[in-house]
């Protein structure tokens, strides 16, 4: 029997323009879309439909599996409270980020992520879940055993995106000490003594391992298929090793020129969502809004707030000159969906997925009031 369904009375937002019309689902997908008169179908009250969310890169199910320093909680709970969120954000398609690397000062054993990919793909196959979900690996290249972690998704088809990323003190986000100092050093009480052996021993990890292992994973990346992005790329020495590497996005720039030589070489540029929101970045480096503006901003990811994925856009045309509301949408729909290859979604065009959200905003923080994964209501 065919499933049928059709929403009207809608501002439809396309790739290039809204238009107030309808939009009808036959068997999980777009099957036609219409322009003015109002058809029989789901009434929207005018709301905005827009795509499903395509999120690439969330911190958000760590907070979940590990809401206190030394607590692990259930991974099928975890998971299911973080799809929850995920898809009340209107997010109908997540990449979630397992860390790969670890030692005595941080991350996960090995073992516990590759747990966490296995109780993920079990949720789906048991439709616990509301969003599609893919996994990301985020790649410690400077920890001694990565590639030991790396290597329990070895066979994994779900893994899609795999980002390289060098936390040491000099290295990306922390070319300087003043932010190291306050994320390691303040937080964790260390003495001055103390913390110069943490400095020297991150130093040296990176100094060790991070080129050999940014080649070998980049290498079983190329073979497999899968996307590689890069990580707080500050420089453009950093950005031509990226090149080399096969990267297609950079996540996070720490520098303007970064981040322009990355999207000129035709790498997607990722930047936070919160970002957008807050106007200013975290950690003290570029404003996303600000490469926005120079029109080198390509991609935006919620990190670790999922609301935020839905309202950034909204900020951006609301507040950048130049930036129309398709425009911005498509920074959290088309753009990210083709730079990993999901071409069957992302856009409302007649054959895609109908992953859909209708959206209802005056003013302020918009709020999703339906969610569709393949036509079929999930929020």
């Amino acid at each position: 029997m065919t499933a049928e369904l059709v929403l009207t009375n809608a501002r439809i937002v396309l790739e290039d323009g809204t238009i107030h019309g309808s939009v009808q689902i036959r068997d999980g997908r777009i099957a036609d879309i219409s322009e003015g008169s109002v058809r029989a179908g789901e009434d929207l009250e005018g709301d905005y439909l827009i795509p499903g969310l395509v999120e690439l890169h969330t911190d958000h199910l760590e907070q979940h599996y590990s809401p206190r320093p030394g607590v692990r909680w259930n991974t099928t709970a975890a998971i299911q409270a973080h799809d929850a969120q995920v898809a009340t954000s209107g997010i109908t398609t997540v990449f979630d980020c397992l860390r790969m690397g670890a030692d005595e000062d941080g991350g996960f054993e090995r073992g516990e992520m590759r747990e966490m990919a296995d109780a993920i793909q079990a949720a789906g196959r048991e439709r616990r879940l509301r969003s599609e979900h893919f996994i990301h690996l985020r790649c410690e290249v400077s920890a001694d055993n990565v590639m030991e972690h790396f290597a329990d998704f070895e066979n994994d088809p779900h893994v899609r995106l795999v980002s390289l990323m060098d936390h040491a003190p000099g290295q990306r986000q922390f070319q300087t000490m003043d932010q190291y100092t306050l994320y390691y050093q303040k937080k964790r009480g260390l003495s001055d003594e103390a913390f110069a052996a943490f400095v020297a021993k991150r130093q040296g990890e990176s100094a060790r391992n991070s080129t050999p292992h940014r080649l070998a994973i980049s290498q079983v990346c190329a073979e497999r298929g899968i996307t590689v992005a890069s990580h707080d790329d500050a420089t453009l020495t950093h950005v031509d090793e990226a090149i080399e590497n096969g990267v297609r996005l950079a996540e996070f720039p720490t520098s303007f020129d970064a981040a322009k030589a990355s999207h000129e070489a035709g790498m997607s540029v990722l930047m936070g969502a919160p970002n957008i929101v807050r106007g200013k970045s975290h950690s003290g480096n570029i404003a996303a809004r600000d490469l926005a503006e120079r029109g080198v901003l390509d991609v935006l990811s919620s990190d670790y707030v999922p609301l935020s994925l839905l309202h950034a856009p909204f900020v951006l045309a609301d507040e950048v000159e130049g930036i129309s509301l398709p425009r911005a949408l498509a920074m959290v729909t088309a753009t990210p969906a083709r730079t990993v290859g999901l071409n069957d979604r992302g856009r409302i065009e007649t054959g895609l997925r109908a992953d859909l959200v209708r959206v209802h905003r005056v003013q302020g923080v918009p709020v999703a009031r339906a969610v569709w994964r393949e036509g079929r209501r999930v929020a």
